[in-house]
């Protein structure tokens, strides 16, 4: 069992009254459980109706902390994003997949020798399996520390095997060129011995403009007129513009497009980690996306009756990266059959100034009742 302090303020609350708020609550992780959330005994604003929410009272470490029953209490991180502002403040539900900082320590590699670099795990029991877009930014993060000084321009990958949140992955890294001006690397991500992805990356080291010209933003809400959306990490602010976020099979029907601003807070002052913020997203909503035009179908049913993944990515980037800015993700989905759905995105920053561009290749076919795609099943 690990015990791990929380910084930002915790709720529970019984409907709308509010049973504990506490800056000193506490994350419990068992060895085998889902987490909980301890609050002092001191937070707590209790009365005899709301000991029936009580799941116990703590011992020894524990013993002036009480955690809640989840069934009768929601328990809520209230994250302000290290602002003032009450229209920074966005309301993350407990248990969270964590924060800002442990992002930031699984995309960080560490150097392995030799032209490899390690990508640190961390366990999701929800859904233990890593993002093709987090698989993406942690390999930029190695190109970085490969060719220090030169800026990721291009990188595309392909990702041919699930990888696992409970092991590290392995990325290696092939100079295939590298020249007074360009850096050109191929990439391989290795799990357990095996290959799970494989790519390429174009490096600069950069030089004035000759000529510019850009592609000018949507006309959207800007990030205040839009909707907060919940996607399990605090420090991470993530708003809707324009329409409502829902990726449930009975949600109303819309066009293929979707904009999103995103903004982290307190990043640090690393390029090569902005960049790969940046990229972390850049895989889930654009399958979002492709489903919006589509009744009676969501990513609600991702992994029970139909099989969703992305497969490519491709990322060109534009200029400088402040990831702790907000940046608005424009995603249009372009096709979507034979199994398969394409997006073609734009990244710009409040000013409007096109950060990157990307396009997404992912996966979208029915599960047969034994889970596999029903397209695979002969091949058995």
């Amino acid at each position: 069992m690990t015990i791990e302090p929380q910084s930002l303020r915790a709720q529970a609350r019984v409907g709308d009254r509010i049973v504990a708020d506490s800056t000193a609550a506490i994350r419990v992780e068992p060895i085998d459980g889902p987490p909980t959330l301890w609050f002092p005994r001191a937070d707590c604003r209790l009365d005899g109706h709301d000991e029936d929410c009580l799941g116990h009272a703590g011992t020894g470490e524990l013993a002036d902390y009480v955690v809640f029953d989840d069934a009768d209490v929601r328990i809520d991180f209230v994250d302000d994003m290290g602002s003032a502002d009450v229209r920074d403040i966005t309301v993350k539900r407990f248990p969270t997949w964590g924060d800002l900082a442990d992002l930031c320590g699984v995309l960080d590699v560490r150097a392995g020798g030799h032209g490899r670099y390690v990508g640190a795990a961390r366990d999701d029991a929800r859904r233990p399996v890593v993002e093709g877009s987090q698989l993406l930014a942690q390999t930029l993060m190695a190109a970085a520390r490969h060719a220090p000084g030169r800026r990721a321009v291009s990188a595309n990958m392909v990702f041919a095997r699930v990888a696992n949140t409970r092991e590290p992955v392995e990325i290696e890294l092939d100079e295939v060129a590298n020249g007074r001006t360009f850096t050109v690397l191929a990439a391989r991500i290795i799990q357990s011995g095996r290959t799970c992805a494989v790519g390429t990356l174009l490096l600069d080291a950069t030089t004035p403009d000759l000529v510019r010209h850009e592609v000018p933003p949507p006309d959207v809400p800007g990030p205040y007129d839009s909707t907060p959306v919940d996607l399990s990490l605090t420090g991470r602010d993530v708003r809707i513009a324009g329409t409502a976020y829902d990726i449930s099979s009975d949600a109303p029907v819309g066009p293929p497009q979707l904009d999103a601003w995103i903004r982290f807070r307190e990043t640090p002052d690393d390029q090569a980690l902005n960049v790969a913020l940046l990229t972390h997203l850049t895989g889930f909503l654009s399958l979002a996306t492709a489903l919006r035009p589509h009744e009676g179908i969501g990513l609600d049913q991702a992994h029970r009756t139909i099989t969703t993944g992305v497969n490519a990515i491709s990322l060109t980037i534009h200029g400088a990266v402040r990831a702790g800015d907000w940046m608005l993700y424009h995603h249009r989905s372009t096709f979507a059959g034979d199994g398969m759905t394409h997006s073609e995105c734009r990244i710009h920053d409040e000013a409007g100034h096109l950060l990157a561009s990307f396009t997404v290749d992912a996966m979208l076919r029915a599960m047969s009742s034994d889970g596999v795609p029903a397209d695979r099943r002969s091949a058995l």
